[in-house]
């Protein structure tokens, strides 16, 4: 048998302790008791950190990773990436904040993070001292211009993320504060992601429309090529400044969108690393020997996805019946997903300290008699927001990326809609523009992932913001008391008060139905094992991080040991 590494889930209590610790909101420092919001990461005291004998660090060695997608853009503000996008960020970009093991936010390119009273002005000193890889520095001037003229640009994909901050303020040449037009709580969870990789103006500037394709961070690799759909190239940045980091010499990043032909690779040795969310693929590495399947069931779930503005899918009775169709076994079992993950109700998963009973009771469960009902009455409605007459088949497009398993998945959608009454059309869409696809609204129902480890207020916030400012509102689905909800959650950090309105929010998206729910999504970052201490990267002062949730792999502390 190969060797396998899970990520296991805290338990209940000690995750709400973390959590609790991390709502208190007590300064971020290096090096001390540090804070921030918390979320749902996972780890815990028995998490298994691997099953092999790692030896000391080899320094020296190339390898080949193979991810389910490409990316659009490499600049944040374009960048519109997924799983696969951040784990090529990252070996050029160093995140002002990540995770710790526990799910706790803690400064990395940052040295701290704090707050005033009242949750509206968020104080950020950076680590003195660091370059780009052009050799400008990075400083608070640096910051702000990125902020002003890149992230909070007109249709930048970061603006309405950052809808609510109407300035960065310069403090001296290492510090800047983010001014809220209302309180935030879980504010440093964006920090985590596009918005906190800072990257070179100059190089920006320099570049001008060609930036996104010529990525210059502060992180352990720099970027050397990027041949789209084909590979991109990173090699070591022998400048660091954390000392000694990183041990490889070179990475190529290969996309591979199919499932299949991404695990040959791996066997074969075109490949030493890759990244999976499929149960199927999963289950061939961990079934392999002289291969390590580093796996992670965290928060993440897949799902589809419903465009309520477009008929007939702007009817609830019409997404209501939709998922009223489907059983869970079934979409596990085509999936490969049977036997790793559970069926999901909600935004959260059973492991989540989120998760709700209530929500739970409250989604549509599957009663294909029950759906055909609702299309009926539908079908037979003259008023039906198709326009269509009275009698009319009620059809919509149901698209996905062309992977085998989710072509599977589309025909299982299909037939378990024509049980009801639906005529559903199969479309295939490269994932690149499958997600561009999602981010525009160009679509009527996407096969989708959605869950999150970050705080239910941003996850939730930016699922159902204003699709206007909003590009995470894939759905556009929006309602009055969940931005009420989400505005109360913003203002209070005590766990009881945030968990009752969140639990409210989970009833309104499941008595409006746009997302239907299906199974929770495995992960994996699968490698040879040769390939060395996927999840054992850390902070600059020792903590341990999160490791690879949803297959983002670090890759600045791993070796190869041939």
């Amino acid at each position: 048998m190969s060797e396998v590494q899970r990520v296991r889930r805290r338990t209940g209590f000690a995750r709400l302790v973390a959590l609790l610790a991390a709502l208190a909101l007590v300064a971020v420092a290096c090096g001390g008791d540090d804070g921030g919001n918390g979320g749902t990461a996972g780890g815990d005291d028995d998490r298994t950190t691997t099953t092999e004998d790692l030896g000391e660090p080899v320094r020296g060695g190339s390898i080949v990773v193979g991810l389910e997608a490409e990316t659009n853009s490499w600049l944040p503000g374009e960048y519109a990436g997924a799983n696969s996008g951040q784990t090529v960020a990252l070996t050029f970009y160093d995140p002002l904040i990540q995770r710790d093991e526990d799910g706790v936010l803690r400064p990395y390119l940052a040295e701290s993070i704090e707050e005033n009273d009242d949750l509206t002005e968020w104080t950020l000193r950076l680590r003195g001292g660091i370059k780009f890889h052009d050799g400008t520095d990075l400083n608070a001037q640096v910051l702000k211009t990125i902020f002003d003229e890149y992230l909070k640009a007109e249709g930048a994909t970061t603006a309405g993320t950052l809808a609510t901050v109407t300035e960065m303020r310069v403090d001296d040449d290492l510090t800047v504060t983010y001014l809220l037009s209302e309180p935030n709580a879980a504010f440093p969870d964006i920090l985590q992601g596009t918005i906190g990789w800072p990257f070179s103006v100059e190089a920006a500037r320099a570049a001008g429309a060609d930036a996104g394709s010529r990525p210059v961070g502060t992180g352990p690799f720099k970027f050397e090529r990027w041949t789209r759909d084909d590979q991109l190239v990173v090699v070591r940045n022998e400048d660091y400044w954390r000392e000694g980091l990183p041990y490889l010499d070179r990475i190529t990043f290969r996309p591979i969108p199919d499932e299949d032909t991404r695990v040959q690779s791996l066997f074969s040795g075109d490949l030493d690393a890759m990244q999976s969310l499929r149960g199927s693929a999963i289950k061939q590495v961990m079934e392999r020997d002289g291969y390590t399947a580093h796996l992670s069931t965290e928060n993440l779930t897949g799902a589809s996805i419903f465009n309520t503005l477009v008929p007939p899918l702007d009817d609830v009775r019409i997404r209501r019946a939709f998922a009223m169709s489907l059983q869970a076994d079934d979409v596990a079992a085509v999936l490969g997903d049977d036997g790793l993950v559970d069926e999901t109700t909600q935004w959260f998963s059973t492991d989540s300290p989120w998760w709700s009973q209530r929500v739970a009771d409250a989604y549509p469960s599957y009663d294909p008699d029950g759906a055909t009902q609702l299309v009926e009455e539908y079908k037979n409605d003259p008023e039906r927001s198709d326009g269509k007459a009275v009698g009319e088949p009620v059809t919509f497009e149901y698209q996905c990326p062309p992977d085998p398993s989710l072509i599977e998945i589309a025909q299982l959608v299909q037939g378990a809609g024509a049980t009801i009454g639906l005529e559903i059309n199969l479309a295939q869409v490269e994932q690149a523009a499958h997600i561009q696809d999602g981010i525009n609204g160009e679509y009527e129902v996407n096969c989708w992932r959605v869950g999150s480890q970050d705080d239910p207020a941003t996850t939730l916030g930016n699922a159902f913001d204003d699709p206007e400012t909003q590009i995470l509102n894939f759905t556009n689905f929006t309602h009055p008391e969940i931005d009420r909800l989400v505005d109360e959650l913003k203002r209070t950090a005590d766990f009881d008060e945030r968990y009752e309105l969140v639990e409210q929010i989970g009833l309104i998206i499941n008595e409006h139905v746009p997302v239907s729910f299906g199974v929770g999504t495995p992960t994996m970052v699968g490698v040879r094992n040769a390939v060395k201490n996927v999840p054992g990267w850390t902070f600059p002062d020792g903590t341990r991080g999160n490791g690879h949730p949803s297959a983002i792999a670090r890759f600045v502390e791993v070796w190869l040991e041939e």
